[in-house]
């Protein structure tokens, strides 16, 4: 056996860990900015009314979401031509830059109008380094994997996103716990954003020891990809799969300024949330891709979906009525675990329906286009609409109208594990 062959038979193990590693990274920063929204709103986007700094707060962070089908197309293609390694190390240099970059800028009340405008170039920055990240990420770990496997290894791409979830919230409750508020608006959160920043050289050192998995295809990995189908049928699909489960990861992340802001919770209770989805997402994104290895991915996408639509409305009932440690805990704790697990299933579904040729680009596209749309707007559209009715239900009713659409869409979804397909011997 040669040295390259042998490098090939440890690639699942050693390469896995490179790469969820720096996925990780890319997203600590781009969603602990969610988790500081109030704060970073003041900073920023001074107003006597404190709703309109935050809606200022939150259209930035939306603002990321509009580069991110950008950076997908010009990044995904690159790693569907050049390799996934060299797309991969692209997009980490970028968020690299951005990371850095934003909790340097100093407020509005030193720099005037400069401060917003410099906070969105870097959001949007931020937006096209992880639009080009997702695609060659997600593909790598698809093409490392065995393919009665899949599933568990792709999810490793939710789950690293998770894990900075929770880093985040963790960081939150801290500093939440140690610093007083105005200590939190003045340099609290950019202290929050900055781990992100020092581990990037870590990063791009565990990047460029990938070995690359584009022309990397055993004919086990050939004989598993399904038939062809029509690429607009595909992205259709798709997309309306992935705003839902992104709609509900983003109404579920939303929840420590719903819990802060909507209804007057703690800092420290409310930052409790964020830790209780990540910790979530950390347990039941992997367990969600290894049942739906042996149990195919339609059957733990839809029985998850169908159990979070009755759940939903009792849940954020509880929150509201008790408005508690441990009733935001739990519900935010139960729901994310429902969905996390039908949301990694997802992704693991949609890459198998794309050839190899097009999977980095496709599946990179298909994704930011439903995120910007959908994920980009919906902190902002469900602070603005609680603000318009005085309805503290509106994210329940928000996630519930998702969950109908993408139950739809998953009827015309084909099943692709290969445990259920038969084209690949487990």
């Amino acid at each position: 056996m040669t040295t390259e062959e042998q490098e090939q038979d440890h690639l699942p193990v050693r390469q896995i860990a490179a790469v969820v590693a720096g996925n990780a990274i890319e997203f600590y920063d781009f969603v602990t900015y969610a988790f500081f929204a109030a704060q970073i709103g003041r900073t920023f986007f001074p107003s006597d009314s404190p709703t309109n700094s935050l809606l200022a707060s939150l259209a930035t962070f939306g603002a990321g979401f509009l580069t991110r089908p950008l950076g997908a197309f010009v990044i995904g293609r690159y790693a569907d031509r050049a390799g996934r390694k060299p797309a991969m190390l692209l997009s980490f240099w970028l968020m690299g830059i951005a990371v850095i970059g934003l909790p340097l800028v100093p407020s509005y009340a030193s720099i005037g109008v400069g401060a917003p405008l410099l906070a969105i170039a870097f959001r949007l920055l931020q937006g096209f380094a992880l639009g080009g990240e997702v695609g060659p990420n997600t593909a790598f770990l698809m093409e490392a994997a065995p393919p009665p496997h899949r599933g568990l290894y792709v999810s490793m791409q939710a789950t690293s996103a998770d894990v900075a979830v929770m880093i985040g919230g963790l960081v939150g409750v801290l500093l939440a716990s140690v610093l007083a508020p105005a200590q939190m608006d003045a340099w609290g959160w950019r202290l929050a954003l900055l781990p992100g920043a020092v581990i990037i050289p870590f990063g791009l050192m565990l990047r460029r020891s990938l070995l690359e998995t584009l022309h990397r295809a055993p004919p086990a990995e050939i004989a598993a990809e399904p038939p062809a189908a029509p690429f607009m049928r595909i992205a259709l699909v798709s997309i309306v799969l992935i705003a839902t489960a992104t709609t509900a990861n983003y109404l579920l992340g939303y929840m420590k300024t719903y819990a802060g802001f909507t209804l007057g919770m703690p800092e420290q209770l409310a930052f409790g949330a964020t830790v209780a989805v990540g910790a979530a997402g950390v347990l039941f994104d992997p367990l969600g891709g290894w049942l739906s290895d042996r149990f195919g991915r339609r059957r733990m996408i839809l029985l998850p979906w169908l159990l979070m639509a009755v759940l939903v409305f009792p849940g954020f009932w509880l929150i509201e009525h008790y408005r508690n440690g441990p009733a935001l805990w739990t519900v935010t704790a139960v729901l994310a675990s429902i969905q996390t697990a039908a949301g990694s299933t997802a992704l693991v579904a949609i890459t198998e329906w794309l050839p190899r040729r097009a999977r980095a680009g496709g599946f990179g596209l298909i994704y930011a286009t439903s995120i910007a749309v959908f994920g980009g707007s919906t902190q902002f559209m469900t602070a603005w609409l609680t603000r318009l009715t005085g309805n503290p239900l509106v994210p329940a009713w928000y996630m519930m109208g998702f969950i109908a659409g993408g139950l739809i869409a998953l009827s015309q979804l084909p099943e692709t594990a290969p445990a259920r397909t038969g084209r690949v011997s487990s």
